[in-house]
């Protein structure tokens, strides 16, 4: 690769982003020391390194996916430049390296992206990152009202007070939180603020819903979200969840790298006779593992179509509807027979959970 780039001339920059300030480490044809450079992170100070640098056509550029998004990314490629973005996990490391500057960073990512040592993501169009940053908003809503339910339960159990009217979270369980009276003024106040946050909590997930329920039947998730909600324990939420966070499930040439790309493999060291197997390694995409394994626990039933299903079915090709009801026979058999092996109800979610990516990849690449 090294050989290629410098009989055609490619400039090769490795970029270390932050919020102010960007490391270029500029790799010249024929040349294995890179010059480094800091620039201010702004639009201005980009385009003049890229016009100090000549045709942009012969500038391969790169940096990590972080914090600081993809907007470099986008910028670069309205000018003309190839920019790649990196996956940090995957960027090799020397065992031995013990120093981190901005400045080895850059080195680094010119001379591995030469050498073609690297491994790019995939860039989501605008549309793609609007849509996802707000499922990824949901489940952060998600979150803390979940914290604010553990809140609210925790002192009331500190003062005795406990329900035992069945499932908690239910309307009759709101009618008795609505219901409670303290006779201490500071307790009440209390009591009264917890129960608040948590209405707040409450309102804000349901107006994110909300907005998410017309990208439903919007390019470019509606048939994708058509597809995967067709499969048992995915609803439209979770379609959308997954299609956004995906996009292009074509991207994966195989069930097993999918499976990988969201962490549900397990762990592996073998070496020689030797070979040793653990958790599943949780290195991919989290929001699509969570999605994956709260979908799993919907197969511990008895296979069947409930009124819902058959709703979001309506329409479909035929072809899906079948998929979608050989993937409900194999996986609910599946997880009868590992709950009877094991101990642990979150393993057994976590296996079929494995087992549904493979069956969605199928589904989104048929």
């Amino acid at each position: 690769m090294a050989s290629i780039s410098r009989s055609h001339g490619l400039i090769h920059l490795g970029l270390d982003v932050h919020k102010d300030s960007i490391s270029v480490a500029l790799l010249h044809p024929g040349s294995d020391a890179a010059d480094v450079e800091r620039i201010f992170h702004d639009e201005a100070s980009v385009r003049r390194l890229i016009a100090r640098l000549g045709d942009p056509r012969r500038i391969r550029a790169c940096y990590e996916a972080g914090p600081t998004g993809y907007e470099l990314h986008r910028l670069l490629a309205s000018i003309g430049v190839r920019c790649e973005v990196i996956a940090p996990s995957l960027i090799p490391k020397a065992a031995g390296e013990r120093i981190k500057t901005d400045r080895r960073d850059a080195r680094r990512l010119a001379r591995l992206h030469r050498a073609g040592e690297l491994t790019a993501i995939r860039v989501p169009t605008v549309a793609e990152e609007a849509v996802r940053d707000l499922c990824r908003a949901r489940d952060d809503a998600v979150a803390d009202r979940t914290r604010a339910r553990h809140r609210l339960s925790k002192f009331l159990l500190r003062h005795g007070v406990v329900w035992r009217g069945g499932t908690s979270w239910t309307l009759a369980h709101d009618r008795w939180l609505h219901g409670i009276r303290f006779d201490e003024p500071a307790l009440q106040a209390t009591f009264r603020h917890y129960l608040a946050v948590l209405e707040v909590r409450d309102a804000d997930l349901r107006s994110i819903d909300a907005d998410l329920v017309p990208w439903f039947s919007t390019e470019p998730f509606a048939d994708q979200v058509a597809r995967l909600a067709a499969y048992r324990g995915v609803d439209q939420l979770g379609a959308l969840t997954l299609a956004s966070e995906v996009c292009d499930f074509r991207r994966f040439a195989s069930a097993q790298m999918f499976m990988g790309f969201c962490g549900l493999v397990p762990s592996e060291y073998s070496s020689g006779e030797r070979t040793r197997r653990g958790r599943i390694t949780k290195a991919g995409n989290a929001h699509i593992r969570r999605q994956l394994v709260e979908s799993a626990w919907a197969y511990r039933h008895h296979p069947g179509l409930n009124r819902r299903t058959r709703q979001r079915q309506e329409g479909l090709p035929h072809d899906t509807v079948t998929r979608a009801w050989g993937a409900q026979l194999r996986l609910c058999s599946r997880f009868r027979r590992l709950a009877s092996r094991k101990e642990s109800g979150a393993v057994v979610a976590t296996a079929i959970a494995r087992e549904l990516a493979g069956f969605l990849w199928a589904e989104m690449t048929a």
